[in-house]
């Protein structure tokens, strides 16, 4: 799912499920059809949804730990508790689990984001508050995080 683009407004229905956007369909190719893995996010009150090559990428980071580690281990736990794998079905919609929809407090109107090789899944009116800042703030941030890199 590396470098997938677009935000997306949808709605889910009474069964928790929404129709996965074409653009990210045909972004996605083939590997929509493998199937996806859909977990709390760590940072934020939402949902990531991976494919399952890059999900198999970002666990391998994890399975690396030390679990004879308390720390690791309890992160471990945290990091998997709600983690679901998810298929599209005939229709191309996907299914949120109660719990997953209830962690995030999604309720009808939710907005799908890319953040790079993963796919953000948020209740509308908590993302629209989560990406209103200050201008300032951000290229305060900007600079902070982007600075130390060089542009060719």
């Amino acid at each position: 799912m590396l470098n997938v683009l677009g935000t997306y407004e949808v709605k889910i229905d009474t069964k928790g499920r929404f129709m996965f956007p074409a653009p990210y369909k045909a972004q996605l190719g083939s590997e929509s059809k493998n199937g996806f893995v859909l977990k709390r996010s760590i940072f934020k009150k939402c949902l990531e949804l991976f494919t399952i090559e890059q999900w198999n990428q970002e666990s391998a980071m994890v399975r690396k730990l030390n679990m004879f580690k308390k720390k690791n281990a309890d992160f471990v736990t945290k990091f998997m508790a709600g983690v679901k794998p998810v298929e599209m079905d005939g229709n191309g919609r996907l299914l949120l689990p109660k719990d997953l929809l209830n962690y995030c407090g999604i309720k009808k109107d939710i907005v799908l984001t890319s953040v790079v090789n993963r796919i953000e899944i948020w209740d509308k009116e908590v993302y629209e508050a989560a990406v209103d800042y200050d201008p300032d703030d951000f290229a305060n941030l900007a600079e902070e995080v982007m600075g130390e890199f060089e542009t060719e």
